[in-house]
């Protein structure tokens, strides 16, 4: 088992950065969405359900990514696995919400195939002298 130091790298910071930053966004968007704020274009049309049921969805996914970052920077192999289900999860429903609102939804799922990038790759191993 790796220690904690090992495994807490630049780009486990990074990612969890990135995860706490979406699943802040997330969160904003998706309470602002359970309220119907006027920002939201009216008569939109979603390939599933309505608005308030895409605020749920998007406030579940931001959640989710807010306790996978925490995790990430405790060092915990948890917060890797969890970050790539929750990215993978936010990249699907930014997907499914790009009829919508189009820019939102490519920058939404733009940094979550970031974090996924970050979290699949190996862990850099030392040289062995």
């Amino acid at each position: 088992m790796a220690r904690i130091e090992d495994r807490v790298t630049g780009w486990w910071v990074f990612a969890g950065t990135l995860l706490a930053i979406a699943g802040v966004l997330n969160v904003i968007w998706g309470i602002a969405a359970i309220g119907e704020a006027s920002f939201f274009v009216a008569n939109q049309k979603f390939i599933l359900s309505t608005l308030q049921t895409w605020g749920w969805v998007t406030l579940i996914i931001g959640v989710m990514q807010l306790i996978a970052g925490f995790s990430l920077f405790s060092g915990g192999g948890f917060g890797r696995w969890f970050g790539m289900l929750a990215a993978g999860l936010s990249a699907i429903s930014a997907l499914l919400s790009i009829a919508a609102y189009p820019f939102w939804s490519l920058c939404i799922f733009a940094l979550a195939i970031i974090i996924l990038y970050e979290l699949a790759k190996a862990p850099v191993r030392a040289a062995v002298a």
